[in-house]
């Protein structure tokens, strides 16, 4: 699996760069957010996504972290797929895009190309609780181990808690202390429900 390829910018416009990297072009579809960063760069480090398909074998890079995770919580989606996750996130920024599933803003999640209304709003649904939450001081926190959430909510759930009541007990454990273990996590919660 790619992870990042660091190498001399040989090509580059909005929709791919071609990276060359020890004598190996790599061709990597890009979002408009990425080009931007990349825009006049001799040299650079993208993070990769490989999607790996019967008939092809497509790199997608990132200039950060924070655009590949948001990527790959859009491709999730049903009814998401690279193409259209390419083009949200070429159509708006990453903090803008968290902060538009996170308050709930179908209006502007539709008014990508290519999403209608029942996709915004699927997007906001699936990914409202994977991103993060707000504080009360208007604050998007990020949780940086969504899967450790997942799986401590998953486990509350199974024990016979409510899901939401689960999720925000979780929710409040990781705003104090984000690095917690799956198992502690589980602990502390069922301390607070």
């Amino acid at each position: 699996m790619i992870d990042y390829i660091t190498g001399r910018v040989t090509e580059l416009n909005p929709a791919f760069a071609v990276v060359e990297c020890n004598g190996i072009g790599y061709s990597i579809n890009i979002s408009l957010n990425t080009y931007a960063a990349l825009d006049r760069a001799e040299s650079c480090k993208i993070l990769i996504h490989e999607a790996i398909r019967e008939d092809a074998y497509i790199l997608y890079g990132f200039a950060d972290s924070d655009e590949r995770d948001l990527f790959r919580h859009l491709i999730s989606v049903s009814g998401v797929g690279a193409g259209t996750a390419r083009m949200v996130l070429s159509s708006m920024k990453p903090p803008d895009l968290r902060r538009a599933i996170t308050e709930g803003d179908v209006n502007i999640i539709k008014s990508v190309k290519g999403i209608g209304l029942k996709s915004a709003q699927r997007i906001i649904v699936d990914l409202k609780d994977k991103i993060g939450k707000h504080t009360g001081s208007g604050e998007i926190i990020a949780f940086s181990d969504n899967t450790a959430r997942e799986e401590a909510l998953s486990a509350l759930v199974m024990l016979g808690f409510a899901r939401n009541s689960a999720g925000k007990a979780v929710d409040n454990l990781l705003k104090e202390e984000r690095s917690l273990p799956v198992e502690e996590i589980v602990r502390r919660a069922l301390k607070l429900l």
